[in-house]
């Protein structure tokens, strides 16, 4: 019986709601203006590094299908 109620008290503290705090979200407008050309450095790396690597692999997929 002992165990039941320890038990319990376990339940109880993992179920007590904790105060969390809000984030503080402004409708601002940005500090800093991103201009074009690092709009399009970013989209750039962003093309370099997730669509040249799956291309290749999507390009010799018949290479890897084989066995030697």
């Amino acid at each position: 019986m002992q165990a039941l109620s320890r038990s319990s008290g376990l339940f109880r503290t993992a179920m007590r709601q904790h105060l969390t705090q809000r984030a503080n979200i402004s409708a601002k407008p940005a500090k800093n203006v991103v201009s074009t050309g690092e709009h399009m450095i970013a989209m750039l790396t962003m093309f370099v590094t997730i669509l040249v690597p799956s291309g290749w692999i999507l390009a010799n997929l018949e290479n890897y299908k084989k066995r030697p």
